[in-house]
């Protein structure tokens, strides 16, 4: 904190605050007299703004005209005056003089007053600065109000007169005042800070001050006869001086500071004023800070006391939980010991256990009813008084208490005497200080009961142990239940072991005579295991016999990195013609031969087996490498293509070979034959009548193909796909006249995909079908739902769907279902489409046609381009394969520009609409506005969206 003003400033602040400027002037007028003979008289007049207008005289004024005189405007807006007179002539030339050396002393006098006034101007913005300082500090400080409030009160006494001095809040919106801090020598009135007090009407200065926000300065009771204020005890005596300033906040009056002085007025000036309001609005400041504090320690007490309160409840929670781990886990090992326990004495001692763990169980016992229930027997007791309990007759004690009500009974030495008192119940053996017992229930009937006693009065059974032993006892029940069943079942089995081995004795007997009946049937096992493991017709191995040598291939592989083997799977090439043409019986013939000549092609520890229909299969093993087994393979197309004579005829059979080399990655022999299959359709896709080894890209490829597959299939049940759409537009206003719904799949794992990334796996697994249905209902349903979509929406239709004869109808079904007019549809088709099955897919688009739905022939100009069928088939619309879209920016721009312009003259002759695919540059956009094309779609104009909103 800074250090304080008086020990800065001796003097003191009142005498420095009152000292009459012009002191230096006032005396002016009689020092220039003193120059002149007796009888003269001198005027001096001044005016500056910083000194405001005055005069001094010494001599008789009125005695006599002015002789001399003299008026100019001095430095920093000086306007002087000097006037002299007296009664006798001047002499030559003592006049000028005169008058120039008082002119010289009156300017260097008001420089001086100039300088003093300056100095004390320095001096209270020093005190004024100080003190706000102070302020400031107090704010922070841990000072308590009261003190703190003191300290401001010495504050601004530093400062001006403030021997009565008072500060008020002002709340306007519960329109009350309370007065924070009161000092004054001569009203006895004390306040209370916490007292809030109406404010009604303007019935006091304070309250004046308050509502108007006004400052305030001169004597009380004129300021009272100003405003119309009565004279009353709420006034306070009335003071020679007053002067108040509010507190204001965005300019709402937050309080006022006022000061007064019951003995001199016009004690408090301007410059008073200014600068109590500098320090009101410092001690506001200095208020809400403290204010904010206040609130924020209150806040954090009540937080902290939030998170006390948390903490207490979590511990509790965490206590509670570990007791209930531990009762679980005494739960757990109840249960197990009806498993594990190896007789009944061992089973009622781990129990014990158990109960110990979870309370006191020093002295503890389990009574049971006997079969009759005449008797109360204890199969297990543990006790420090009675270390032997015997079975007596049901009488009168505590543990039949517990069997005759059924419930548990907590019992200290007290309700154990009001018990007996009334005749309920007699003790026996020693006198329990605290006694718990619980019945044991089998089928909701009580059938024995536990029991915990303490003799000594340290430890007293509560409430908490009742419902403890008492859910305890209730498992207990159920494994006392299964321990005797399975004691039961144990005396059930020697029993039944007896009876077994007379049984086995008789069996021995008759075992002799199946001995023969057992060969006779495993010859015929035998027969039927060949025939089980050879194909019928060729006599080779089967595909079972095959995956079994794969199989132990695969095992004495597994971890010899030395090892080499491989799988050579073959089928033969067109042999369904061979069927078709010369029978199945010729069929037969050639699959035998085949099989010979493999055969006799191999090694003689290769594996050759037919697999079914022209399917053959080698496992070769015992290679150097894969050279090796393409070597087999050829030796086996090499032995195959000789020509063979069936049935009167010459025949050449062909075949296509794959090839999957051992790899540890194979588990099973259906995987590598799997692979291998993979490999054999490569062969035939390059040409038939080759190898093909199984690789890295096949295996990749087909794992893709089959997680692809999965993935679709799920997808379709969640409903993953969903159309983009991308405008159709006018190409030289870009206004949209229809969408095209483009195919968009939003993968799990890799995002949204394009129809080329899943397209191949959709056609081939025939699952594309369902996914168009899929997007032609989504399609429809957005039409539905946004009727303000532009122009008509395009679905692109495969050749595949106008082989079904209901499409256009289920077409316009979805359409009618939604409420969709068919004229909101175009289907988009390719060249194949329409060649595909030409009378089927005329019958289709004409039937849609009908109803309004328009068809557009996609990738014009890059298959058959056939004028016929745009004549034959109802085309609304040719779209420009992008390809020459794309062209139109190259070296083939020639070529481009001329397909496309007869592309847009055959257009325009049998009056078709012509859209370009892939305008995707202004470039391309102006040179087809040049050749005359009318519509256009691409990335210039906007790429595939989803629609808003969907």
């Amino acid at each position: 904190m800074n250090a304080p003003l008086a020990s800065m400033h001796p003097a003191s602040i009142e005498a420095a605050h009152h000292r009459r400027r012009g002191t230096v002037l006032a005396g002016m007028a009689e020092r220039l007299a003193r120059t002149l003979p007796a009888g003269a008289w001198v005027r001096v007049e001044w005016r500056q703004d910083a000194l405001g207008e005055g005069c001094d005289t010494a001599g008789d004024v009125a005695s006599q005209a002015a002789t001399l005189e003299l008026a100019w405007d001095g430095p920093e807006g000086m306007a002087l005056r000097i006037a002299a007179g007296h009664p006798q002539p001047w002499p030559n030339g003592i006049a000028d003089y005169w008058l120039s050396g008082a002119r010289q002393l009156l300017e260097q006098a008001v420089q001086q007053e100039l300088a003093a006034a300056r100095i004390d101007s320095l001096q209270r913005s020093e005190l004024l600065r100080q003190a706000l300082y102070e302020i400031a500090d107090l704010a922070g400080s841990n000072l308590e109000m009261p003190v703190m409030l003191r300290r401001v009160h010495a504050i601004v006494g530093e400062l001006m007169y403030a021997e009565n001095f008072y500060i008020v809040l002002y709340n306007a919106a519960r329109r009350t005042m309370r007065f924070l801090y009161f000092v004054d020598q001569i009203d006895p009135w004390v306040n209370d800070p916490e007292q809030e007090i109406p404010v009604a009407d303007d019935n006091t200065l304070t309250m004046r001050l308050l509502r108007s926000g006004e400052t305030l300065r001169g004597p009380s009771a004129e300021l009272r006869k100003r405003f119309g204020i009565p004279p009353g005890e709420d006034n306070g005596p009335d003071s020679a001086d007053w002067l108040g300033v509010a507190m204001t906040r965005d300019e709402r009056v937050a309080g006022a500071l006022v000061v007064q002085n019951y003995r001199q007025p016009d004690v408090y000036t301007d410059d008073d004023r200014i600068l109590l309001s500098y320090v009101a609005q410092h001690v506001l400041t200095a208020l809400e800070r403290r204010e904010a504090r206040k609130q924020l320690e209150a806040r954090v007490a009540e937080r902290t006391a939030e998170l006390r309160r948390a903490n207490d409840e979590l511990h509790a929670e965490v206590v509670e939980r570990k007791r209930m781990q531990e009762i679980q886990r005494a739960l757990f090992r109840i249960a197990e010991l009806s498993m594990i326990s190896d007789s009944m004495e061992r089973f009622y001692a781990e129990i014990h256990d158990i109960v110990s763990e979870l309370l006191y169980a020093r002295n503890f016992y389990i009574a049971m009813l006997s079969e009759d229930g005449g008797m109360l027997e204890f199969p297990y007791s543990v006790d420090e008084r009675d270390p032997q309990r015997k079975a007596r007759k049901l009488a009168a004690g505590l543990t039949e208490y517990v069997l005759q009500t059924g419930k548990p009974l907590l019992a200290d030495r007290e309700r154990i005497a009001e018990l007996e008192a009334d005749g309920r119940v007699r003790s026996y053996g020693a006198q329990a200080r605290s006694w718990l017992g619980v019945p044991l229930l089998r089928d909701d009937r009580v059938i024995g009961v536990i029991a915990v006693q303490n003799y000594a009065g340290d430890m007293l059974f509560g409430v908490r142990d009742q419902e403890l032993l008492t859910f305890v006892a209730l498992h207990i029940g159920s494994s006392l239940a299964r321990k005797q069943a399975q004691d039961r079942l144990v005396q059930a089995h020697a029993s039944l072991e007896q009876r077994v081995s007379e049984r086995t004795r008789e069996l021995a007997e008759a075992n002799v005579e199946l001995v023969e009946q057992i060969g006779e049937r495993m010859r015929a096992e035998r027969k039927l295991m060949h025939q089980a493991m050879h194909d019928a017709l060729t006599g080779l191995p089967n595909r079972f016999q095959l995956l079994e040598r794969l199989a132990r291939a695969i095992t004495a592989a597994d971890g010899d990195p030395q090892a080499c083997f491989a799988v050579l799977f073959m089928d033969l090439d067109r042999f369904k013609l061979v069927n078709d043409s010369v029978g199945h019986a010729v069929g037969d013939e050639l699959l035998v031969e085949a099989g010979r000549r493999i055969v006799g092609s191999v090694r003689g520890d290769d594996v050759v087996a037919r697999l079914g229909g022209d399917e053959f299969a080698i496992l070769a093993e015992g290679l150097d490498g894969p050279e090796m087994a393409e070597e087999l393979g050829r030796r086996v197309l090499s032995a195959l293509s000789a020509p063979v004579w069936v049935a009167g005829r010459e025949l050449f059979p062909s075949a296509s070979i794959g090839i999957a080399l051992w790899h540890p990655r194979y588990r099973s022999g259906e995987e590598m034959l799997r692979d291998a299959d993979a490999a054999m359709y490569r062969a035939k896709g390059d040409g038939r009548d080759r190898c093909a080894m199984f690789n890295e890209q096949m295996h990749r490829e087909a794992t893709r193909s089959l997680d692809m597959e999965t993935d679709m299939r799920r997808a379709i049940q969640s409903e993953h796909f969903t159309p983009y759409y991308q405008p159709i537009v006018r190409i030289d206003t870009g206004e949209a006249v229809g969408q095209e719904a483009l195919l968009r799949w939003r993968h799990e794992q890799q995002g949204l995909l394009a129809p080329g990334e899943f397209l191949d796996v959709g056609e081939d697994s025939g699952l594309i079908e369902q996914i168009d249905w899929l997007l032609y209902e989504r399609v429809i349903q957005d039409i539905a739902r946004h009727p303000a979509l532009p122009g008509y929406v395009a679905i692109n239709v495969s050749p595949r769907h106008f082989r079904a004869p209901d499409f256009a109808a289920r077409l316009l079904a979805l359409a009618a279902e939604a409420g969709v007019s068919p004229q909101r549809l175009r289907v988009e088709i390719t060249e194949v489409a329409l060649l595909d099955d030409a009378p089927r897919t005329l019958e289709s688009l004409a039937l849609l046609r009908r109803h309004g739905v328009l068809a557009q022939l996609d990738d014009f100009g890059t298959g058959f381009s056939a004028l016929s069928y745009l004549h034959r088939f109802p085309i609304a619309s040719l779209k420009i394969d992008r390809s020459f879209v794309a062209g139109l920016e190259g070296d083939a721009a020639n070529e481009s520009v001329a397909v496309i312009r007869a592309i847009v003259a055959l257009a325009t002759s049998l009056g078709i609409e012509l859209i370009a695919e892939g305008v995707e540059t202004r470039h391309q956009r102006d040179r087809l506005i040049e050749l005359g094309c009318t519509y256009a779609q691409g990335f210039l104009f906007s790429p595939p969206v989803p629609l808003a909103g969907a």
